[in-house]
Formats: structure tokens, sequence, C-alpha cells
């Protein structure tokens, strides 16, 4: 199977769907992975990057979005909707990158709610947490699971919050990427971030022995991010608690042409290739790459590394 990456920050406005957009073009274009992006955020940004909203809209009245996966697996009714069925391939000439569309409202909260307290209450131990907590492990496993095999990178754009999606998500991660600025407020989403994947990691009991990592941190629309004081104090924060080994040495600069690209609905590693945005990203993606390696080593027991995050799955 290929790896799972959820690319994730509690802070919005950092470049998430961007970097997981771009990275997930590069490694199809210029590397030859197969490649699925999964759209979780309800603001469907990763999905009119690849599509454009005429075409949206038609898979949403067909009822072939993240929304009507998710609906099955809630409501205990899979079937009428495979998920290849939804799946749909890029058609901007990048070969092997496809993309599971997202939806405005993915889930209905009382819905869900509903059906689990009716499972706790039909259940001998009557355990509301413990059922909430199987679901959350099983939600996006049971999605996913069929198609896994069909790729070598499956990207999970997560919402810059920790709703159940995001939750069930990680749970099914192998690694996390964050993307962040050198600034303050994302500095603290980044914080928030580990506390609470370090509590969804105790709620589950889970074996400390499987492990995931966090695969790294890539600064987005830098502006040189190392001057000035402002930058160095959150950058040395940073530093200090993930490490100089975290941080990912190419980061995206500020760059307009990366912007004129989601007009046009293709990445900017395809729609502007030249651009100083584009070439930063096939740098991260490079890197991305390189880092998996000596992961992969440390994983089968060659070379064993520190540990980030347990393992969810």
């Amino acid at each position: 199977m290929g790896h799972v990456i959820a690319t994730t920050n509690m802070k919005g406005g950092v470049g998430k769907t961007t970097l997981t957009v771009n990275v997930a073009t590069a490694l199809a274009k210029y590397h030859n992975k197969r490649v699925l992006v999964v759209d979780l955020d309800p603001q469907i940004s990763a999905t009119l990057s690849l599509m454009s909203p005429a075409d949206f809209a038609r898979l949403r009245r067909d009822g072939k979005t993240l929304k009507f996966l998710l609906q099955q697996e809630i409501t205990g009714t899979p079937g009428s909707l495979q998920v290849r069925e939804a799946i749909q391939a890029y058609g901007g000439s990048v070969k092997g990158l496809d993309i599971l569309p997202g939806d405005i409202d993915l889930y209905n909260d009382f819905l869900v709610s509903e059906v689990l307290y009716r499972k706790a209450i039909r259940n001998p131990e009557r355990n509301f947490e413990k059922v909430w907590g199987k679901f959350e492990l099983s939600l996006m496993k049971a999605v996913l699971d069929p198609v896994r095999s069909d790729y070598d990178f499956i990207l999970l754009d997560c919402a810059p919050s920790y709703n159940l999606v995001t939750r069930s998500s990680l749970t099914i991660s192998d690694y996390y990427l964050i993307p962040a600025k050198a600034e303050p407020l994302s500095y603290i989403g980044m914080q928030l971030l580990e506390r609470q994947i370090r509590k969804l990691v105790e709620s589950h009991g889970i074996d400390r022995q499987q492990q995931t990592r966090l695969l790294g941190i890539v600064f987005t629309m830098s502006r040189n991010i190392f001057a000035g004081r402002h930058y160095k104090r959150v950058m040395d924060r940073i530093r200090k608690e993930f490490g100089t080994a975290q941080i990912f040495k190419a980061s995206i600069p500020m760059d307009v042409s990366v912007a004129k690209a989601v007009d046009s609905f293709r990445p900017a590693v395809i729609s502007e290739s030249n651009s100083a945005g584009a070439k930063a990203f096939r740098a991260v993606t490079k890197e991305l790459l390189d880092r998996l390696t000596p992961q992969s080593a440390r994983l089968s027991g060659e070379n064993k590394g520190p540990v980030n995050l347990t393992k969810l799955d």
C-alpha cells in the first residue's frame, strides 16, 4: 500500500490546500506516482483547484462526492455508491492524479449523534463514548480502504478544525505534514494540533509500538522568514519545540502566480510551471520523497529514531 499523508494545521490561511494540491500534482507529473487527493475541508478548495464549479455541481447533483460516502457509513447502509464511482480523474494532462471531491456539508452532526446514541443504548455496556471512539476509528478507514492499494500516495486535505472527519482521517494516516507561516498564530495552531493528536492517541488507547510520524513542517507564503526580530523569535520557538530537522529546507515564497493558478482550476506546478512558486513546490515534493526513505527504514527497525506520535490505526 502507498503512503497516506494528512496535511493539517489548526490554523487556517496557511496555504494548506495549495500545498496539498501542488505536491500531489508534482508527485504525479514529475515522479510518475499514482496520487489521490481527498478533500476533507467544507470550503472545498482542493476540489475547486482540480475541477470547475460546474463539474463539482454536477457531481454533487449526481450524489458523487465524499458527503454521500460518509452518509452511507454513518447510517450503516453502504453499497449504493462505491468510492471508485466518486473518484474523478484530473483532466489537466496529469496522468495518475485523481480527486475525491469534498462537499460543503460533509456530514450532519445531529444525525451522527442520533445514530451512535441508538447503537450505544443497544449495547450491553451502554457506553456512548466507546461507541463514538470505535466509529472514529472506522469512518474514513471504511471509505478509503477499498482504494488504498490503487495509489502510491493518498493526500488528505484536512479542515483547519478538529472535527469528526479530521480525527478519523488522522487515525488512518501514516504521516502528517504541517503547512505553516512564520507567525505566532500559525505556531499556536501547530501546538494545538500536537496536543489534540496526543489526546486522540490516549483516548483510543493506541499501542505505542505502532508509529506514525510528523513528516515535516513546510513554510508557505514566506517573505524572507529569517529576517527581522519578529520572525526570528517565532522560528526559534518552532525549532526548539519541533527540532530543526522537522523543518523542510524548501519553503514556498509569496508568488502571485500561485494565486492566479487557482482561477484556471490548474495547480501552479503545471499552469505556471516556470514561476518561483512552482519551482518551490517541486523542491518540497522532492524533499518529501527524500524524507520518506529514512522513515521507511526506521519503520522496519533498521535505524530507529524518536517517535513523534503513536500510529493511530
